[in-house]
């Protein structure tokens, strides 16, 4: 997987998981016919023959419904039986942002906590970028896949549109291949020393 994609598929799941999804998002994502296919044809086919303000109301009474309503998307809150989100450097996420350098103002987003998956999308949007390989694999293993897809393997039942439910699976599959990406090409350069 080239380095752009990725980088940009983390971007758009962190949008996803941030807020609502907006007029502006809907319409971004029925111009992108490569990415609506990517997640899946049942989303293709929703965005291509149903109305972009239908669309937009019930993916946001959906996004609403799963992540605002019943369990957030917080890895704090599923690994944690209390649900309690962990401020600081309590938080073994923001500890992980610390030290590799990712700084996260916690008052300028809508955003409760350092260890909600829009942020996490988005630390391996930026470490993607940075050409972090070694961060990526461990942010992946000791956080992303430990919980992320018990999370939407369960929440994949409480969605209502195509969409959400297929993009559910298409994340799973995403992070799964991005790991064995990585893994693959660790041992690739351990071949070559």
């Amino acid at each position: 997987m080239e380095k752009q994609q990725r980088t940009m598929i983390y971007a758009f799941l962190s949008r996803i998981f941030s807020d609502v999804p907006d007029r502006f998002l809907i319409e971004d994502l029925a111009r992108n016919e490569e990415l609506l296919q990517l997640i899946g044809n049942e989303t293709l086919n929703y965005f291509k023959f149903h109305d972009l303000k239908k669309i937009e109301d019930e993916l946001n009474v959906d996004y609403s419904s799963m992540f605002l309503l019943h369990t957030q998307p917080i890895e704090s809150f599923v690994l944690d039986a209390k649900q309690e989100a962990l401020v600081g450097l309590q938080n073994p996420v923001m500890e992980f942002y610390f030290r590799h350098g990712f700084e996260i103002d916690m008052n300028q987003t809508d955003i409760v906590s350092p260890d909600h998956l829009g942020i996490e999308f988005g630390f391996m949007q930026m470490v993607v970028f940075r050409d972090e390989f070694q961060t990526q694999r461990e942010f992946l293993e000791t956080h992303l896949l430990k919980w992320v897809i018990p999370y939407l393997i369960g929440m994949k039942s409480m969605a209502s549109t195509p969409f959400f439910r297929e993009l559910f699976d298409f994340i799973i599959e995403f992070l799964v291949a991005d790991y064995n990406y990585l893994l693959e090409r660790e041992a690739g350069e351990k071949d070559r020393v």
